[in-house]
């Protein structure tokens, strides 16, 4: 089981940007002190409910810091940004860091982003599979061309390879942001792995691994990739000496930044959207992870394990907004949880 943690670099009321990005940037240095296997940097334009607006950037300057821990996007949303360009950041990154890179991918939202950057709501909408396609050519093969809807350019030659050998196909792994039957399936036919969020719970996470199997092995994915694929599974994490203790950590401060972030999201052509009650939807999130005491902890996580088969997590460690109880929390993770899943 491979354990990291999911930095959003959340800004909680009262709080300034820069103090959000301090406390994910010293949070993801905490995680490698403290054993962590990965940490996962999630993007957001515009809105405080996170802070960074470039996961791959972000993620360039905690490979710098660090020297062990594997270090990935959650997500680089791809309607906003070019894949080519995207993939020509990746590569760099596999090949410099020496392949502690993962590139997690997703389709966003229907946010004003899409205005800001020029894509369109249609790529959004319908353009995602070629975006996708697009970028994993460029980090799979030798040169690439493209004669899409979206994307037409000449063949050109990839550089830097994340492979130099030409016989090699390796390169960083993709990773897919899934929350739909849709996006499940694009992910199975290509054979790459899924990143499923922290809003749903075991039985529907177990049920989106058996349709990703199931339309991995109809798309003709070999035994050997589907046994292999590393799912992530994102979810909560807070620590304390009793369950209503960390419970109470979270409720204390996580409605008032989910309604401040949530809050602040602006959709391109100013459809309808749902809002969660904040209260509602952290009490969720505490029922649904690892939250309590670190024994409580190791069980929830090992449960999740065994009811979807997924053996990765992503766990969002930063849910007090407090820097030095942020820290705490990830090096009790290391030192009190993961011992007791090694």
């Amino acid at each position: 089981m491979r354990v990291g943690s999911f930095v959003l670099a959340a800004q909680f009321p009262g709080q300034g940007q820069g103090e959000a990005l301090h406390r994910a940037v010293r949070s993801a240095e905490v995680a490698e002190e403290s054993g962590l296997d990965s940490v996962w940097l999630a993007e957001h334009h515009f809105v405080p409910y996170g802070t960074c607006p470039s996961a791959i950037t972000l993620a360039a300057l905690l490979l710098g810091r660090t020297r062990r821990i594997r270090v990935g996007t959650a997500v680089s949303v791809l309607p906003t940004v070019h894949p080519v360009a995207l993939g020509e950041q990746a590569a760099l990154l596999h090949l410099t860091s020496g392949g502690r890179f993962s590139l997690g991918v997703g389709r966003g939202g229907p946010w004003v982003d899409l205005e800001v950057f020029g894509s369109g709501v249609e790529a959004y909408e319908s353009g995602f599979p070629e975006s996708l396609d697009l970028l994993v050519r460029w980090l799979r093969e030798p040169s690439v061309g493209a004669d899409g809807e979206r994307f037409r350019f000449r063949r050109v030659p990839v550089v830097p390879r994340p492979s130099e050998a030409l016989t090699d196909a390796a390169g960083p792994e993709v990773v897919v942001a899934c929350t739909s039957p849709a996006s499940v399936r694009l992910a199975a036919e290509r054979g790459l792995p899924m990143l499923l969020g922290m809003h749903i719970g075991d039985e529907e996470k177990a049920e989106m691994v058996a349709r990703w199997r199931q339309q991995a092995r109809a798309a003709g994915r070999s035994p050997e990739e589907i046994r292999g694929a590393g799912h992530v599974s994102a979810g909560v994490c807070q620590i304390a000496d009793r369950r209503t203790d960390a419970v109470e950590t979270l409720v204390k401060a996580m409605p008032g930044w989910l309604k401040q972030g949530l809050d602040a999201h602006v959709t391109v052509d100013g459809r309808a959207r749902g809002m969660r009650d904040p209260v509602a939807y952290t009490e969720l999130l505490c029922g649904l992870h690892p939250v309590g005491t670190p024994r409580l902890c190791a069980d929830r996580l090992a449960a999740t394990s065994e009811r979807t088969g997924i053996s990765r997590f992503a766990l969002l460690v930063e849910g007090s907004g407090d820097l030095a109880a942020t820290e705490e929390n990830v090096r009790r993770l290391g030192s009190e949880v993961l011992p007791h899943l090694r």
